[in-house]
């Protein structure tokens, strides 16, 4: 479920482009009168009729899917002539002309209007059905992130900075001052304070990175691999499933790497020489081309980081973020590892026996060891025996239209919003778009598109784009956010409709959680829009709404059977939220895994990526990795802006736990008060105000850890 890291990390890429690249997003405000109010077009208290709402939206959106190779050239060279001349202009002013119009506005101006096109080219790469378009976004992409290291290197532009605050130190909102201050620490991250030498090893570094990150994640978008089995080689794997299969010349099955066709045949595919072929081609992919990326970045972060005075890259970023150090991470990563431990040796002991047991019954070799092709297959045979959850009964009862009513309905409900689908332009026809409006005032706050099928060279995760910044524009008006989800699941058949697996179900929420952050957020700047907080908590609210999938009201309001509408019964659905803490040694484990590698690849001047990822799995899960795999050139967030930032999926547990079961579990899992307060207090002041500020004002206390412990089994 990832934001994401590519979610939010695509957000964070893209409209962070400009100046003083880090992982927040990148923008300015607006008037000469350095306080003002904001004014909404055409928007009045009264409601208004969806016609007008859907006019306002399809105006409001800057965004075009009617793009060609051309185009995308000429708009590329437009925001790199436009911008240079707008930096040009600034860096060229007489320290005593400086003031909020010539340099704040006018950075925040040109921002609003740079990250709606930027966002549009870039996004194309990741879900465009035309190949040629793809290749055409990717390549502009890189040409702008070059322009974009050049910018962010800008020394008149950061003196400008340096001389704007120096002779206006207290004037502004709350909000223009941190992001004054937050453009300076950015452009000091940057090494604008150090000699021209330094800044230009930096400059390199910079456009070397942002070229070998978007090569590590194309390479894994355009990654195509087919396996061919029998129907004997698939024994286990669900009838619907098998039916679904496109045939080779063969005669055999076809079965990709995609999430639709791998996890499923992970969890269910009873033969283990069929799971070991597809856990060696999963762990594989794009090993020659991604191992040398990957080892090449984490030796530049390294490089980089210490030429700005830090230790090491995890330094580096984590000084900007909730944990502040490494040592943090280390000490919560390792706390909570050792007390899941006991958890995880108890699920393994019962794995085993299951093995043993699964072998003698159909004669396959045991050999007392679990190998990561295992690690699935009996983690689902848990659920299934130990609590009784046949997760393909289960999901009988989440057909996708059902699903999303009733998680729109419940979105709606709970933050007083009202979504209405509309008719628009849209880069696929699978696609579909929303509009958002606040219930009470009939006020326009933005829209939304789900894309939520796969297809060739699409972006392969879960993930949440920000592709319009909710933020000011140069006449004081608010523009509209707009936010797209991109997922992969299951196709919908001749036979049936798309069914979704709770874990789709629970995906689908989580990152919708994401679309609504980005939309709910209401700040002057871009640079605070949306999900641009800090990363480590990024991911809290999103985690939160996930809770939902696992209460009864919420569950029922989004599931019927797809054949006769009936509802789940009540034991099937006892059984599934008893089961929430099943495999929690082990899951949370590997979450912990996954962390400690990001963060020691991150704290070393180089790594062999897979001896480090080998013996981390050997000490922290007690699994050898797979022979001749290399699973960190598959790991799309050490490419794609989540480098020493993993941990941060664990670490926003505590916050997401707290706030659902200090608030939510108390006054109600669908107050419409504790809503509102979650909206405005969490979701609305975007990265306006520090994480631990947000949380402060929603918990009325400072954050606890308890709830997060008993989420995961632990007393």
């Amino acid at each position: 479920m990832t934001i994401c890291l590519n979610l939010v990390t695509r957000l964070v890429k893209v409209t962070s482009k400009l100046f003083f690249v880090d992982s927040y997003a990148f923008s300015v405000k607006s008037p000469v009168i350095i306080s003002r109010k904001i004014s909404f077009t055409g928007i009045n208290k009264s409601k208004k009729k969806f016609s007008d709402i859907a006019k306002m939206a399809i105006d409001g959106n800057k965004l075009s899917w009617k793009i060609n190779n051309d185009r995308i050239k000429t708009e590329s060279k437009e925001l790199i002539d436009v911008t240079k001349k707008i930096y040009d202009k600034i860096g060229s002013l007489r320290p005593s002309d400086i003031n909020f119009k010539n340099v704040i506005k006018a950075l925040a101006d040109n921002d609003c209007w740079y990250a709606v096109k930027r966002n549009n080219i870039d996004f194309l790469q990741h879900v465009s059905p035309d190949k040629a378009l793809r290749d055409v976004s990717m390549e502009a992409d890189k040409t702008l992130s070059e322009f974009d290291v050049e910018m962010s290197m800008r020394q008149d532009v950061f003196d400008a900075l340096i001389t704007y605050l120096s002779k206006y130190p207290k004037e502004g909102s709350e909000e223009t001052r941190r992001y004054v201050e937050r453009q300076i620490k950015l452009g000091k991250r940057n090494g604008l304070h150090l000699s021209k030498e330094i800044q230009d090893k930096i400059k390199a570094q910079k456009k070397r990175m942002s070229d070998l990150s978007i090569d590590f994640g194309k390479n894994l978008n355009e990654e195509n691999t087919t396996l061919e089995f029998t129907e004997e080689e698939l024994v286990g794997l669900p009838e619907d499933f098998v039916k679904s299969l496109d045939k080779a010349d063969s005669g055999k099955l076809k079965v990709t790497l995609k999430y639709p066709h791998y996890f499923p045949c992970m969890k269910k595919a009873r033969n283990p020489e069929t799971r070991k072929r597809l856990e060696i081609a999963f762990n594989s992919r794009c090993m020659k081309a991604n191992v040398p990326i990957l080892e090449e970045l984490i030796k530049l972060r390294h490089e980089k980081s210490q030429l700005l005075g830090f230790p090491n890259h995890a330094s580096f970023v984590l000084d900007m973020r909730m944990a502040k150090s490494p040592d943090s991470v280390a000490t919560f990563l390792g706390d909570l590892a050792k007390k899941l431990q006991p958890l995880k040796d108890a699920e393994i002991k019962l794995f085993l026996d299951y093995k043993k047991e699964e072998c003698e019954k159909y004669g396959y070799p045991f050999d007392n060891v679990l190998n990561m092709w295992d690690f699935r297959y009996y983690m689902t045979m848990v659920e299934e025996k130990k609590y009784a959850v046949d997760q393909n009964k289960l999901k009988e009862y989440f057909p996708m239209d059902v699903v999303t009513k009733g998680l729109l309905d419940i979105y709606q409900e709970l933050l007083g919003l009202e979504f209405k689908k509309i008719e628009a332009e849209v880069w696929q026809e699978d696609v579909t778009m929303y509009t958002v409006t606040d219930k009470a005032t009939s006020e326009l706050l933005g829209c939304f598109y789900l894309d939520l099928y796969p297809r060739e060279g699409k972006y392969g995760h879960a993930a949440c784009f920000g592709l319009q910044p909710g933020c000011l524009l140069p006449d004081g008006t608010r523009q509209i956010a707009i936010a797209a989800m991109v997922a992969n699941f299951t196709k919908p058949t001749a036979d049936q409709p798309s069914l979704l697996t709770h874990d789709e179900v629970e995906t689908y929420f989580h990152e919708f959680g994401h679309v609504m952050h980005q939309i709910c957020a209401q700040t002057e700047y871009a640079l605070f829009s949306g999900t641009a907080v800090e990363r480590d908590f990024v991911e809290a609210p999103s985690q939160m709404l996930e809770n939902w999938c696992w209460e009864k009201e919420p569950l029922n309001r989004m599931s019927s059977h797809y054949k006769d509408g009936s509802a789940i019964p009540d034991e099937l659905l006892e059984k599934l939220v008893t089961s929430r803490i099943a495999n929690a040694g082990c899951f949370n484990l590997r979450q912990i895994l996954l962390g400690t590698f990001d963060q020691t690849i991150h704290t070393r001047s180089q790594a062999d990526t897979a001896a480090v990822y080998d013996k981390l799995c050997k000490e922290i899960l007690g699994i050898d990795a797979t022979p001749d795999t290399n699973m960190p050139a598959t790991f799309g967030h050490m490419g794609g802006g989540y480098d020493a930032q993993y941990y941060g999926y664990m670490w926003s547990e505590v916050f997401c736990m707290d706030m659902f079961y200090s608030r939510f579990r108390k006054e109600g899992i669908m107050s419409s008060k504790v809503g509102a307060d979650y909206r405005n207090y969490i979701l609305k002041p975007g990265g306006s105000l520090d994480a631990e500020v947000m949380l402060r004002n929603f918990l009325g206390r400072d954050p606890q850890q308890e709830a997060f412990l008993v989420s995961k089994g632990l007393q």
